[in-house]
């Protein structure tokens, strides 16, 4: 039996975050995988040379500091840091035709000009305007000063001012995006295209997307001179700095190590059970970076009220993604290629198989490839029905079958870009529901809840069983990496003596 301060199951972005942030505090900490790499939904591995991201692909904020990027507030904190590549647009096929979208510059109202008229560049313009202020607030009030309980009045206390001027925008900031759109924006594109922004964002329309998240996209990408950011290295770059900062302050990570229930005793969680038996007992915490559904899984059914669980368990997920990974010879592509794109059929953006989402890493980082090669990686985002995959064996010729047949989306959207992309394959990789679910532990092969933000709040850190706390992407809005750093982030400041936290917002 190993003992320690708390112990984190998970080593998701939230769970390392919050890991590697306790351990700079001065905890004890033990984080356990049940993977054999680290990082959950946004680890990276290899296959003949080729590495590839397993999630997300998409990041901003992160190559400058300070920044409003919880990543890069919890990177700053515990001195760690990775390489980043800068661009600044990604390609759209969409249903009127495509298009290159910037990030930091005015080039949409250019787009929307020449597709829709003035009109709609006016009704842009508003927009823009109507969001700056919440944009603002959202910006004035950095993640690494949040905390849960009364010590906020502290570590918040020096920021509050700068937010007076914005307290009027509260009531909006929290309800759904629809809100702020209301009486602004009447042209159907435009309103498509924040429609499909926020289901990148959140997984959801944007009746059911909060507005704060929205804010926070426009305050990132909108802003002039900005940029999109890519690690080099991979996404696994992003986790191996986590974990070089969990480490170097004393915590450790457990690979292979597949927690089987949490430990209650008189009333209080002290500690995990791992599958082969031995068990982590904590002083302080038990903090799961699982999902809501699995965490439930974990504890015996008489630990929580029986109201509380239910309505947990009732959370509905997002439905789960396809992935196409290749490795392809890079011989003669076109040079213009770029490093994102996305393909839609028509917008009704949650019908399975209508929209893809294409990302090429290697043309901004060529050690992800070998001379001369280049890695792609295609995914239908949360829109693939795990009831189609539910009951199929993953070694049965009808579950190949079905993989073939339910790819040729993600093929044809590539060949869009690299016409002959099928003569070029040298590793073809497919990531079913199934795959998420056994591998990275989710529910139904869901990346995370699709709680609507008008229809009430996410749950948070805290439980209603004594030492257990939770981070990741059941407790806070959004299924992105800023939305599971701020969740561990927020965690690991709540569970930390004040004077330590203000230490480090004195840094």
């Amino acid at each position: 039996m190993e003992k320690t301060e708390i112990v984190i199951i998970g080593s998701g972005v939230g769970g390392l975050c919050c890991g590697a942030l306790l351990a700079y505090y001065g905890f004890k900490v033990t984080v356990c995988e049940s993977h054999s790499l680290p990082g959950g939904a946004a680890h990276g591995f290899e296959r003949q040379g080729y590495k590839f991201d397993s999630g997300p692909s998409l990041y901003s904020g992160l190559s400058y500091s300070p920044s409003p990027n919880p990543l890069r507030q919890v990177l700053d904190a515990i001195k760690e840091d990775v390489d980043w590549v800068q661009y600044n647009s990604w390609g759209c096929f969409l249903p009127e035709g495509y298009f290159n979208a910037e990030v930091g510059s005015n080039q949409f109202e250019e787009i929307l000009l020449k597709l829709r008229g003035e009109a709609a560049v006016q009704q842009w313009r508003q927009l823009l305007t109507a969001i700056a202020p919440l944009s603002e607030a959202v910006m004035k009030i950095p993640t690494a000063a949040v905390r849960t309980d009364l010590g906020a009045i502290f570590t918040l206390g020096k920021f509050l001012p700068s937010m007076l001027p914005y307290l009027g925008q509260i009531p909006l900031l929290t309800g759904a995006f629809d809100r702020v759109i209301k009486g602004i924006v009447t042209d159907p594109f435009v309103y498509n295209w924040l429609n499909l922004l926020c289901f990148l964002l959140s997984g959801l329309p944007l009746e059911h997307t909060s507005a704060a998240e929205v804010a926070f996209m426009f305050a990132d990408w909108y802003r002039p001179h900005v940029a999109l950011d890519y690690p080099v290295g991979g996404s696994g770059a992003i986790a191996s700095a986590l974990v070089r900062g969990l480490e170097k302050y004393g915590g450790k990570l457990q690979l292979n190590a597949h927690v089987s229930e949490i430990i209650v005793e008189k009333q209080r969680a002290v500690g995990v059970k791992l599958r082969n038996g031995s068990e982590i007992r904590a002083t302080k915490a038990v903090i799961s970076n699982a999902s809501v559904w699995n965490t439930l899984d974990l504890l015996p059914p008489s630990t929580l009220p029986e109201d509380y669980r239910r309505q947990r368990a009732n959370t509905p997920p997002c439905d789960s993604f396809l992935h196409l990974h290749l490795g392809i010879d890079g011989t003669d592509l076109p040079q213009n290629l770029g490093c994102h794109y996305i393909v839609l059929k028509n917008w009704q953006l949650t019908a399975p198989q209508n929209l893809v989402a294409i990302s090429i890493p290697s043309v901004l980082d060529p050690s992800l490839a070998p001379v001369g090669k280049q890695v792609i990686h295609v995914y239908t985002p949360a829109t693939e029905p795990y009831e189609l995959w539910a009951n199929l064996e993953r070694n049965s010729r009808a579950y190949q079958q079905l993989k073939q047949k339910r790819a040729e989306v993600m093929w044809q959207a590539l060949e869009k870009i690299i016409p002959d992309i099928r003569s070029r394959c040298e590793v073809t990789l497919v990531g079913t529901p199934l795959t998420h679910e056994r591998f990275l532990r989710r529910y139904r092969g869901s990346y995370g809840p699709a709680l609507k933000a008008d229809q009430g709040s996410f749950p948070g850190n805290h439980t209603p069983l004594p030492g257990l706390f939770c981070c990741g992407d059941s407790t806070f809005p959004g299924i992105g990496i800023p939305a599971v750093a701020a969740s561990g982030m927020i965690l690991a400041n709540t569970l930390t003596p004040i004077e330590k936290h203000l230490s480090l917002l004195r840094t």
